[in-house]
C-alpha cells in the first residue's frame, strides 16, 4: 500500500484537504489533538467562489440547505443608511453570501469526508517529523500515550495560526500586530430593524459596532475596543456597546459566546519546504475584515489536492508542485492588503477623517457599477492567478478569460469521485479528441463547450484556465499539458501526425 497524505488539523480547511484526496482517490490520513469539533460559530461566512468549489467537490447543497442565504451587506451611521451592497450582481451560480457557523460547516465536511471512509483520528498529536527525499517520517503521540511513526508521502500542516508544522519547517510568520482589540459575542438579537438575514456594519464616532446573521434572531456582534486593553466582555458592556454606537432600540439576550481578540496580518513567505506544506491560517491570518479567512484556507486546500493528486500519481511532474507556493501566496498579499485597508477604514478615529469617509462611502455606493466591482472582489470571482508558471497561451481576440483568470464549467462539475482532469473546452472535432488521446491520463474523455467558438480553453481541475489559444492552435494547448506531465521532449500536433 502507497504512503499516505497526513493531514494536520481538522478545521475546515484540513476537513476539505482530506476529503478532496480522498475524492481524488488518495490515500490520506487526517489528525487533529483535540477530542472533538469545535462547538463556537468562529468563521460564519462562505463567499460565491468557496461555495463553487464546494459544488465541484459534491458538497455544497448541504451547506446551502443548512446556511443562511445573506443578499446585500449595508453600512450604517446612526439611523442613516450610508450604502447597501447586493450581492445578486455578482456574476456566479451563488449570487449570494452564505452564513453559516463554523462548528456546521465542520460538521458537515466531515460527513463528506466520512462519504469516503475516512474519519478524523481525534486527540492524536504531531510531535515532531523529519523530511525525506521520498516521504515524510512523522511521530504522533495518542490520546493513550501510545507513540506511532508514520512514514508519510506528504504532510500538509493544515494547523492553524500556532502552527507546528510551520514552527518545525523554521518558516518565518511575518508580519504586524494591530494595536485595536475588538469583543465578540454570539447573542439573541430583538429590535434590529434590518432584514434579518442582512450583515450590517454600523459606524460611530466611538468605533464599529457590526451584526452579522447567525440564525433567525441570532448574530453574531463584533465590535473594536480603540486603546481599551483586551478583556472578556460580559453581556452588559456588549448591550452598553450597541446602544451607543448601534441604530438605537436593539436589545442582546441568551449570550452563547463572548469573547476578544486581536488582530495579526501575517503570512510565510513560502507555503512549501520540501516534502512539506501549508495551508489555511498556519500560512496566513489577518483581520476578519471582509470574512475572507476561512475562504482563503479552504481554496489552499482546493488548489494543492489535485496537484498532490497529480504528481502522486505519476500523471504530472513533481515541478507541478511548486506552483502552489507562488498561486497562494500572491492571493494571499492581496487579501491581507485588502482587509488591512478595510480595518484602518473602519477605526479611523479623527473626526474629520470620518466625516470625510462616510461621504465618500455614501456618495460612491450610489453608482451602480461600485456596488458591483465591491461585491465581485468580496465573492472571490476574480480571485487569479496571473503569473502563475502553469499559464500558457492568451485569450486577447476571444470572448473568454485568459490564462490564470477563473471559467466555471459544467464539465468541471461533472468530474465526481475520480483521479483529478483538466478540462479541455473546445468544439468537438477530430483534432479535439486526439488531443484528449495523445493527453489521457490528464484530460477528461470529452471535450466541452467554450465559452467562443472561435478559441480553445484547458480548464485546470479547481476552475482555472491553464491555457487559451485561438481555435487551430492546439500547439499551445499540447505544450502546456505535456509540461505538466513533465515531458521534456514536446513535440507538436502536426509532428505527431506527420508520425
Amino acid at each position: 500500500m502507497s504512503k499516505p497524505v497526513l493531514v494536520v488539523g481538522a478545521g475546515p480547511v484540513g476537513l476539505i484537504m482530506a476529503a478532496e484526496l480522498a475524492r481524488y482517490g488518495m490515500p490520506v490520513r487526517i489528525i487533529d489533538r483535540l477530542a472533538a469539533r469545535t462547538t463556537q460559530s468562529r468563521a460564519l461566512a462562505i463567499w460565491p467562489r468557496t461555495l463553487e468549489l464546494l459544488d465541484a467537490a459534491g458538497c455544497a447543497d448541504a451547506f446551502m440547505a443548512t446556511g443562511l442565504r445573506a443578499d446585500a451587506v449595508s453600512i450604517h451611521a446612526g439611523n442613516r443608511t450610508l450604502a447597501r451592497i447586493p450581492f445578486g450582481t455578482i456574476a456566479s451560480s451563488f449570487n449570494y453570501l452564505l452564513m453559516i457557523p463554523q462548528s456546521e460547516t465542520e460538521r458537515l465536511l466531515a460527513g463528506h469526508l466520512g462519504a469516503f471512509g475516512h474519519t478524523v483520528e481525534r486527540e492524536t498529536e504531531l510531535t515532531d517529523f523529519v523530511g525525506g527525499d521520498d516521504g515524510v517520517s512523522c511521530t504522533l503521540r495518542h490520546a493513550d500515550g501510545r507513540i506511532e511513526t508514520v512514514e508519510a508521502a506528504w504532510l500538509v500542516g493544515c494547523d492553524g495560526a500556532h502552527s507546528l508544522v510551520r514552527s518545525r519547517l523554521g518558516l518565518a510568520f511575518e508580519g504586524d500586530t494591530l494595536p485595536t482589540g475588538f469583543v465578540i459575542a454570539d447573542v439573541h438579537v430583538a429590535g434590529l430593524a434590518i432584514p434579518p438575514d442582512e450583515p450590517a456594519i454600523f459606524w460611530h464616532p466611538d468605533g464599529a459596532v457590526m451584526f452579522f446573521p447567525i440564525s433567525r434572531g441570532h448574530y453574531r456582534i463584533i465590535a473594536d475596543l480603540g486603546s481599551i486593553a483586551l478583556h472578556m466582555p460580559d453581556l452588559g458592556e456588549m448591550q452598553a456597546i450597541v446602544d451607543r454606537r448601534g441604530p438605537g432600540g436593539v436589545i442582546l439576550s441568551d449570550p452563547v459566546w463572548l469573547s476578544d481578540f486581536g488582530v495579526n496580518e501575517r503570512k510565510v513567505r513560502d507555503y512549501r519546504k520540501g516534502r512539506a506544506f501549508l495551508a489555511g491560517d498556519a500560512a496566513h491570518i489577518h483581520s476578519p475584515a471582509g470574512g475572507q479567512g476561512m475562504n482563503m484556507g479552504m481554496q489552499d486546500a482546493f488548489n494543492l489536492a489535485w496537484k498532490l493528486a497529480l504528481v502522486e500519481r505519476q500523471d504530472a511532474s513533481p515541478w507541478l508542485l511548486d506552483s502552489y507556493s507562488s498561486e497562494r501566496s500572491g492571493v494571499a498579499r492581496q487579501i491581507l492588503s485588502d482587509s488591512s485597508r478595510m480595518t484602518r477604514i473602519v477605526l479611523l478615529r479623527s473626526p474629520l477623517a470620518q466625516r470625510v469617509r462616510n461621504f465618500i462611502v455614501k456618495q460612491g455606493f450610489r453608482i451602480p457599477v461600485v456596488r458591483r466591482a465591491v461585491a465581485n472582489r468580496l465573492s472571490g470571482i476574480l480571485i487569479d492567478y496571473p503569473d502563475s508558471p502553469l499559464n500558457m497561451g492568451s485569450a486577447r481576440g476571444l470572448r473568454g478569460p485568459g490564462p490564470g483568470q477563473r471559467l466555471v464549467s459544467r464539465c468541471s462539475s461533472k468530474q465526481g469521485n475520480r483521479p483529478p482532469r483538466f478540462v479541455l473546452a473546445a468544439r468537438n472535432s477530430a483534432e479535439a479528441r486526439a488531443m484528449i488521446a495523445r493527453h489521457p491520463a490528464l484530460l477528461m474523455p470529452e471535450p466541452c463547450l467554450p465559452p467562443d467558438e472561435n478559441g480553445i480553453w484547458l480548464i485546470r481541475p479547481d476552475g482555472y484556465v491553464a491555457a487559451a489559444a485561438k481555435s487551430g492552435n492546439w500547439t499551445v494547448i499540447d505544450m502546456a499539458l505535456t509540461g505538466v506531465a513533465g515531458d521534456r521532449n514536446i513535440r507538436t500536433c502536426d509532428e505527431i501526425e506527420r508520425h
